[in-house]
């Protein structure tokens, strides 16, 4: 729902840090600074442990995160030339929903 985007609503012109944003969410919700924080940190640890279980995350209008596998590869030294084996790890990914793009553009 745009309702909530902090862009639409004319609350924020830059999202510098995590400061703005809660600041942002405070004011849209009437919610204490310390009550938004303590929901923004609660999403943030959500999410982080969504991932680290390594299940996917959509947030309707905003993107989807996951978990992104790299297999294990050989690399290349660029100043000795000498071979080094790049071990298999994960990231995280976002997507961005096609509302958020189009709130971009």
């Amino acid at each position: 729902n745009s309702d909530y985007h902090a862009l639409e609503l004319g609350l924020v012109k830059r999202m510098a840090n995590r400061g703005d944003l809660v600041q942002a969410v405070a004011e849209a919700t009437n919610l204490s600074r310390k009550d938004a924080d303590n929901a923004f940190e609660a999403l943030i640890e959500s999410l982080s442990q969504a991932l680290k279980r390594d299940e996917k995350v959509t947030i309707s209008g905003f993107g989807t995160f996951s978990v992104g596998h790299r297999a294990a590869r050989t690399g290349r030294n660029p100043r000795t030339g000498a071979s080094v084996a790049i071990p298999a790890s994960k990231a995280p990914r976002f997507k961005p929903a096609k509302t958020l793009k189009d709130a971009v553009q």
